[in-house]
């Protein structure tokens, strides 16, 4: 049993916790992995780092994080696509523009 502040006893409770990479405990799995993205980001900026409050922004908005990853993949492999099919020349059709003077 457990004595609480008002002076009356009490049974412990069941609970489940979460642990970050390094061991570090944590009552909900939001806290934990952000623990670990700002493990990950390491220090971000002078005196107290960014990283924790950047790892709660890159888990709060992972939808569109891994949405535009995605997009990045698919141009990458786009661009990879391009460079190894055939090249054809297209220099005879583009016509060069005269030069300007930056005013």
């Amino acid at each position: 049993m457990i004595n609480d502040f008002e002076g009356e006893l009490t049974m412990a409770t069941r609970g489940i916790g979460f642990f970050d990479r390094r061991g570090h405990f944590f009552k909900t799995a939001d806290a934990a992995t952000e623990s670990d993205l700002a493990a990950l980001l390491g220090q971000i900026g002078d005196g107290e780092s960014l990283a924790p409050g950047i790892a709660h922004i890159l888990l709060d908005r992972r939808n569109e994080i891994e949405r535009l990853f995605a997009e990045h993949d698919e141009m990458v492999a786009e661009g990879k696509a391009a460079k190894s099919a055939k090249v054809v020349s297209v220099a005879s059709k583009v016509a060069k523009l005269p030069n300007r003077e930056a005013s």
